[in-house]
């Protein structure tokens, strides 16, 4: 067993100031399970000192699905994907703004908007401009999720009241190539900073579960304390039939290691918004107050293929865990 004596006397004595180390992140991984109790005492310190005890909760809507031409292992909607989903180019405007309005009648912090795909053309990228205007006259706050845009493409968006963009590094950069060959790692940094550059919002985070080691974890989670986005989603993977990844050995995603992961990611960028995006239903069951004491963001309903919790029982939830859904999170307060 690892020696985690070290980290044990700085998580009893934490200081921010002082950047974790990368060994001492991977040892804070290998923490033995009655070591966690101080592990999360340490997150649940930064989480309530930067975000109170609200839950900011999203609600997502695939604007447009399937047909992708990049091969990202574990994404139904990927060219190499046999998954039986839905496909559209342009989802309905009744469901798009119904959603949008089921955001602001329920009170939720966001609507977030996915759009699969690496690239758009300048009529698309108007198209979605046009239905961002519509859905800002309800002032929601709205994340797009979407491939790489030229520059043009962003301050089409921007100028249409776009505030945030989701472009998740997935990995470390030397696993990516293992999960993506379609294009690269430093694409997707380049083209987050250039969205920091225009003035937008990120969101930005990862999938655990595809095989990487935990030094991955580790290096993707120092890549993202260097790009300080205003949310970190942390997603863990949910193997899909006709995926790369269908029968990719999860066991090793137990509540603890999660838990380990999003605690890490509280200690590594304290102020940004962590979420417990994909496979929060499955991997934290029962565990919802201590989930709920490092991270301070949620989806409901679901999302891009895959079914979630209802919006309704998603918020009893959160207040039986002795927390509260808030409309908007602590970044734009």
């Amino acid at each position: 067993m690892p020696d985690t004596s070290m980290i044990h006397t700085l998580l009893a004595d934490w200081d921010e100031e002082r950047s974790l180390s990368r060994e001492e992140a991977v040892k804070i991984l290998d923490l033995p399970k009655e070591e966690m109790e101080d592990l999360i005492s340490c997150a649940y310190a930064l989480r309530t000192k930067y975000k109170g005890k609200k839950v900011s909760v999203q609600l997502l809507t695939n604007v447009r699905s399937g047909n992708c031409s990049q091969n990202c292992a574990y994404c139904a909607q990927s060219c190499e994907s046999h998954a039986p989903i839905e496909k559209y180019r342009r989802v309905s405007d009744e469901k798009l703004y119904g959603d949008n309005d089921l955001v602001d009648e329920k009170h939720l912090a966001r609507h977030c908007i996915g759009l699969s795909g690496i690239g758009f053309s300048d009529e698309e990228i108007e198209d979605l401009a046009d239905r961002i205007r519509e859905m800002k006259k309800k002032e929601t706050q709205i994340c797009c999720s979407i491939g790489f845009l030229t520059e043009k493409q962003a301050k089409m968006l921007k100028e249409a009241g776009l505030d945030r963009i989701n472009h998740n590094l997935n990995s470390s950069r030397s696993f990516y190539p293992e999960i993506c060959t379609t294009h690269t790692y430093e694409q997707r940094v380049n083209n987050i900073k250039m969205l920091q550059g225009l003035g937008f919002e990120i969101c930005s985070g990862g999938i655990i579960g595809m095989g990487e080691s935990k030094e991955d974890v580790v290096d993707m989670l120092m890549d993202l304390r260097e790009i300080n986005p205003e949310s970190v989603p942390i997603n863990f993977l949910l193997p899909i039939p006709g995926t790369r990844l269908a029968d990719r050995d999860i066991s090793e995603l137990t509540p603890e290691y999660c838990l380990k992961v999003l605690c890490l990611a509280r200690l590594m960028i304290s102020k940004s918004d962590i979420r417990c995006a994909a496979g929060r239903e499955v991997y934290f069951k029962g565990i919802e107050p201590t989930l709920f004491k490092v991270v301070d963001s949620i989806f409901a309903s679901g999302y891009l293929t895959a079914d979630g919790q209802g919006i309704d029982a998603t918020m009893k939830m959160i207040e039986d865990a002795g927390f509260t859904g808030e409309i908007e999170s602590s970044d734009e307060e």
